[in-house]
């Protein structure tokens, strides 16, 4: 049975299977407590809904990562990088890549170097693989690291899709290292005082509503 990664880039969207499983956190009423339920029996009641969906588990206390694994529809994929107005020559830095995506469809799709920074090792091996079957593996790499300890000096567009708290903790370091230019991309979450040059609020194939923002490192004083 192929992989949900491999289905997903092989359909070239995100159907209702991927938005069912992929999202629990935004799938919202009776349906999607129905395929909760099902899977879970399908486990034989044995699972734990961790089990199921390993990116759902709660945080637990000391972990480094801010935000649990919840993929981004292509469709949101799409705009954020338009939004940023992603260019060949462009470096693309996804902090918090989850299964590659974004990184990937850069590559894909503007011919984009890009790299992604994760926690946990399955999702950038998953990445890896996903990048290599869309023919972009010599553009798009992965690595296992902290987003906090990402020296970003290289990119000219950061994506984030993590949490407030991140993103204020972030904030700093991309003030600091991101060459003036730079483009700094977040999906729902914003930077505090430091106010982004443009919001972009639509909703995606499936209903969610979703949030972009975009800021411009400004000139140095």
């Amino acid at each position: 049975m192929p992989s949900l990664g491999s289905l997903i880039w092989e359909s070239g969207g995100c159907g209702r299977t991927e938005e069912a499983v992929s999202r629990p956190f935004q799938s919202r009423g009776p349906a999607a407590l129905a395929v909760l339920l099902v899977l879970f029996v399908v486990a034989g009641g044995c699972a734990t809904l961790g089990d199921i969906f390993p990116f759902a588990r709660s945080k637990k206390e000391g972990d480094p990562s801010f935000a649990p694994f919840v993929v981004t529809p292509l469709d949101v994929v799409q705009e954020m990088l338009k939004l940023a107005e992603v260019r060949q020559d462009d470096v693309v830095f996804d902090l918090g890549s989850g299964d590659g995506r974004i990184v990937i469809t850069a590559a894909r799709e503007y011919g984009a170097r890009g790299t992604g920074f994760e926690l946990e090792p399955d999702l950038v091996r998953r990445a890896r693989e996903d990048a290599r079957r869309a023919g972009v593996g010599g553009l798009a790499e992965f690595y296992v690291q902290d987003v906090l300890t990402v020296d970003v000096t290289g990119a000219t567009v950061v994506t984030i899709y993590l949490s407030r708290e991140a993103n204020l903790k972030l904030r700093p370091r991309l003030l600091s290292q991101l060459r003036p230019g730079s483009r700094v991309i977040s999906h729902e979450f914003d930077m505090g005082e430091w106010q982004p040059s443009r919001i972009l609020r639509f909703r995606d194939t499936a209903g969610g509503e979703h949030t972009l923002l975009l800021w411009h490192i400004p000139e140095r004083r």
